[in-house]
């Protein structure tokens, strides 16, 4: 029997899905795709772009605002300190990168179990994947701005209510990077004038 339930040649097992198995079992973002469908573009995000919380506490009240702001960076603060995992593109060894919204996201994820989940919602989940490990920080601050690009940083996407977006936005990336950065002569980054 083929992995799957379904009769047919035995197809070799990702250990990819080994960390799915040791995730939570009720959660259906580290269950296979369904075969109904295609598989999303490899470019596209998967999962959602902020916290469930994060994302109900907008648009509100000016302490609401201000609340959802601490608990961003918060959250900024302990991605700055903790090592994640970036996947490496299987053609050319650079970090591995979706463009969404006219901006470049390096993907990386918190544990190997999200970077399962992500796999095999691509459906790529019998390759091996390699990745490195990399202080948040350092992507943040180095990672970004090699880019070239307006670039971010998604994490865990394809991990339902899990995915964090840090945009390339002042107080997040270096100001060079951020595209919302006055340069010297006081037009924004992307050549506006400040309002």
């Amino acid at each position: 029997m083929a992995e799957g339930g379904g009769e047919g040649p035995e197809m070799p097992r990702s250990r990819l899905y080994d960390y799915v198995e040791m995730a939570d079992p009720d959660d259906t973002a580290g269950q296979p795709p369904q075969v109904s469908g295609e598989p999303p573009p490899p470019d596209t995000p998967l999962g959602p772009a902020v916290p469930p919380t994060a994302a109900a506490s907008f648009p509100g009240t000016a302490d609401d605002i201000a609340d959802a702001r601490r608990e961003f960076a918060v959250l900024l603060g302990e991605f700055r300190r903790t090592p994640v995992l970036v996947p490496l593109d299987a053609d050319s060894e650079d970090p591995l990168v979706g463009d969404f919204g006219g901006v470049r996201w390096i993907y990386a994820f918190s544990d190997e179990s999200a970077l399962a989940r992500f796999a095999i919602a691509r459906g790529e989940g019998s390759r091996e994947w390699a990745y490195q490990r990399v202080l948040g920080a350092r992507l943040l601050d180095a990672g970004v701005p090699a880019v070239g690009v307006p670039c971010g940083v998604a994490l865990d996407v394809g991990s339902e209510g899990e995915g964090v977006l840090f945009p390339p936005v002042v107080g997040v990336v270096p100001d060079a990077a951020a595209v919302d950065a006055e340069s010297a002569d006081g037009e924004s980054a992307d050549g506006e004038e400040p309002r």
